[in-house]
């Protein structure tokens, strides 16, 4: 397993940048507060709306967020235990599509949300330095520790933007 830092993936360098801050616990914090804050405002009748035809519901949106932020910490996860297996791609709109989001209540998907950010936090912050700048290979590009971090966090504030952008 490399351990030195590996730049991410270049589509994905767009969420790095995305992210409130450099340091990942205050950037994952901050992801956090604005998705809760967001999605909670928007009342259960409006889970439903699509900004056009054919792109996810609100719901599908926020399930998104977390299915996607589980696939990534899962990587950061096998990474930083030194696990060399190189990891497959996902497939968002198979996922989007099988999530059946929009069966359940915005509340009840805003809370897994949470919970699953909160269980991310604290997975991170119990990586050391070395952890950190572990990397291996993720949808055919290394990646590092940190680097999965802050794609989790950047990606949760772009889907905020399209949501205040779009939905909203």
């Amino acid at each position: 397993m490399n351990t030195h830092e590996a730049a991410p993936a270049s589509y994905l360098l767009a969420y790095v940048k995305k992210a409130r801050s450099t340091d990942l616990g205050t950037a994952l914090a901050a992801a956090l507060e604005r998705t809760e804050r967001l999605y909670a405002a928007i009342p259960e009748e409006r889970g439903l709306h699509r900004y056009a035809p054919g792109k996810w519901s609100i719901k599908e949106s926020l399930q998104h967020i977390t299915d996607t932020e589980r696939v990534f910490a899962y990587r950061a996860l096998r990474f930083a235990r030194n696990d060399g297996t190189a990891l497959p791609s996902m497939d968002e709109d198979m996922y989007a599509a099988e999530s059946k989001a929009d069966r359940h209540t915005l509340r009840i998907i805003l809370n897994e949300h949470i919970l699953v950010r909160k269980a991310n936090q604290a997975m991170f912050a119990g990586f050391d330095e070395g952890m950190l700048k572990r990397s291996g290979i993720a949808s055919g590009s290394r990646i590092d520790v940190r680097s999965l971090g802050m794609i989790i966090a950047g990606h949760a504030e772009h889907h905020c933007d399209i949501l205040e952008q779009r939905y909203c």
